[in-house]
């Protein structure tokens, strides 16, 4: 009931990830957890967006579990453990921001660009006013301001991301 979420956030270490919380799904186990070891640097949010819904979508919480590196769209993964379940080590190295994504092309181009990164920045703020007990104002100052917000585990569990240190 284990797997390691390690490396880049990409469509195959989230496909290998998803794999696993499908197939543990289909094992029936009661009082079954999932524990899901996050130790990344981020990478896609695209990406990141598909396991989070795998993870919403299992008939078995998902506890988390930050070491190393939880960066960017790593942080988003974590941030979607199991409320009570997600557990950060006290050494790990925490980072979010701004969802940002280059824009270039013809002026259409860059508007429909544009109207992606604003649903994108909709879809943060959404899922972490989930996941944890801000308001959206709080989130954009705390977890989306302009620059990168480098955070240690006492601050994740005050602001509700993070439920243990260990």
């Amino acid at each position: 009931n284990i797997h390691f979420l390690n490396g880049q956030i990409d469509e195959y270490t989230t496909g290998e990830a998803i794999k696993w919380i499908l197939y543990e799904n289909t094992i029936i186990e009661p009082d079954k957890v999932l524990t899901l070891y996050i130790n990344s640097t981020g990478g896609n949010l695209c990406d990141a967006f598909a396991l989070v819904d795998i993870m919403r979508q299992s008939n078995y919480p998902i506890r988390t579990i930050g070491i190393g590196n939880i960066i960017s769209a790593a942080f988003l993964i974590f941030s979607c453990g199991e409320k009570g379940e997600r557990i950060i080590a006290k050494n790990t190295s925490i980072m979010i921001h701004q969802y940002s994504g280059g824009f270039w092309g013809k002026q259409h181009d860059i508007m429909a660009q544009y109207k992606q990164h604003e649903i994108t920045n909709q879809r943060l703020l959404d899922i972490f006013g989930e996941v944890t007990d801000l308001n959206e104002d709080e989130i954009k100052e705390k977890l989306m301001p302009p620059s990168d917000v480098w955070m240690s585990p006492d601050e994740l569990l005050k602001l509700g991301v993070a439920d243990i240190i260990s």
